[in-house]
């Protein structure tokens, strides 16, 4: 589909939302749409929301941002925890500003929770949160799921330790199960009915070419002064340290590697995040009009 065509069979007045895999010209299309129709850019990606990787998140620049409002980019700092409820909290007000928005990203469970509503559980108490790190750190998912019961454990995916971790958490920190909350899901705040949901899916040749082409150009555009201003800082630990090739530029820099070597395994990385994203969006997003972006 070509993009005017496009265009003109998007609504003048309803909410876009735009998903698709890293590198697959999410930014890009956003923009091009504001400049036609109108509207502000919304993030929808659980790592562009950092402070400390605008160029490792391939956030948009700041001559984008110029071009049009752009809200939750770069908020967020690098040590902070950062959640789906967080992020629902804080679109909410932009949600009733009466702007047309133009909601873009690579996160599937922003745009789920956004479209589906999530269960309002409470923050994860630190201690717990500290335990939980630590059973995954040493190996010990089994502990956590043998707290989990049965219903729990038929339901959530065992063999997800971030999944495991999370449910143990809540069971933990609240004394209900994650099965309990969700139970107690309030409405979403936009229904997808609602909205013009376009999922960017594109050949897996071409995309996988784009992410070693965009990573060269990070580092050229200055990913790793990036890295080096958050070395002194650097927790393998947090949230903001999942940034692809942010902990094989913090290698280089630490001497374990070659730039050339963090280079190649941060784009097998890439490669593997891009491939875990087409996967969810195909199981999840069936309801979405499928776009082919290199067609754009």
């Amino acid at each position: 589909m070509q993009f005017q065509t496009l265009v003109q069979h998007l609504d003048k007045a309803r909410p876009i939302l735009i998903a698709g895999a890293t590198a697959s010209g999410k930014s890009a299309l956003a923009l091009k749409i504001a400049a036609e129709l109108g509207g502000v850019i919304v993030n929808a990606d659980a790592l562009q929301v950092y402070g400390g990787w605008r160029v490792l998140t391939a956030r948009p620049s700041t001559q984008e941002e110029a071009q049009v409002p752009h809200f939750l980019y770069g908020h967020v700092q690098n040590q902070a925890s950062y959640s789906v409820g967080d992020w629902l909290r804080d679109i909410t007000p932009i949600l009733t500003s009466g702007q047309r928005l133009i909601i873009v990203g690579g996160t599937g469970l922003y745009f789920r929770a956004l479209t589906e509503g999530l269960a309002d559980i409470p923050p994860i108490r630190e201690d717990i949160r500290r335990q939980s790190t630590h059973f995954l750190s040493v190996g010990k998912t089994d502990v956590m799921l043998a707290a989990l019961d049965d219903a729990t454990r038929a339901k959530i995916d065992v063999q997800n330790p971030m999944r495991v971790s999370r449910a143990w958490e809540v069971l933990q920190s609240t004394g209900q199960s994650i099965l309990t909350w969700h139970a107690q899901t309030p409405p979403p705040l936009i229904l997808l009915d609602s909205c013009d949901a376009l999922h960017l899916s594109s050949p897996v040749e071409w995309l996988n070419a784009r992410l070693a082409m965009r990573f060269d150009v990070m580092i050229k555009n200055g990913a790793l002064d990036e890295a080096q201003a958050n070395l002194k800082n650097w927790n393998p630990d947090s949230q903001s340290s999942q940034a692809i090739g942010a902990p094989e530029l913090i290698a280089h820099l630490r001497g374990h590697c070659s730039l050339e070597e963090a280079k190649k395994m941060a784009v097998i990385a890439s490669r593997q995040y891009a491939k875990r994203q087409r996967t969810w969006f195909r199981k999840r997003m069936v309801h979405w009009r499928s776009l082919e972006t290199h067609n754009l």
